[in-house]
């Protein structure tokens, strides 16, 4: 069987030996990793400062909404011409439908391009890899 005095280390080395598996370059593969978490990091803060644009924007919509319900109120006046309370509310529902598409459109912007920056980084930091691998094969 196997000698109980040697480690587990050992035995993976002798068993790579035997089976003529090539070394590998731990430090290589060291930098490597760290490449590749120094993108997912990127990756992440292009996420995370997409998702404080998008928070930063639903605030100013509701912003703009509680000032347009206000101004409403304001204009609001009891016992009018019914054909002037609902132009008005016809009016205002119309501004809101076009708030409501373009605020839409705004958000879906900032959520691709949050999204495209951050699987742009992840992409290249493949193709690095790759490119890597392919070097360090082609060496040998």
């Amino acid at each position: 069987m196997s000698d109980p005095t040697k480690t587990f280390t050992d035995m993976f080395k002798s068993l790579g030996e035997q089976l003529k598996v090539p070394s590998f370059d731990m430090n290589k593969i060291m930098e490597q990793q760290q490449k590749n978490i120094d993108a997912m990091t990127r990756s992440w803060q292009a996420i995370g400062a997409g998702a404080q644009e998008v928070a930063k924007k639903q605030r100013e919509i509701f912003d703009a909404a509680v000032k347009d319900i206000t101004d409403l109120a304001k204009e609001y006046q009891p016992g009018g011409a019914p054909h002037e309370a609902v132009a008005k509310h016809a009016d205002f529902a119309k501004k809101a439908m076009e708030a409501a598409i373009a605020n839409t459109r705004d958000i879906a912007e900032l959520t691709k391009k949050s999204a495209g920056e951050a699987l742009s980084i992840v992409h290249d930091r493949m193709k690095e890899s790759f490119d890597e691998i392919r070097a360090s094969v082609e060496k040998k």
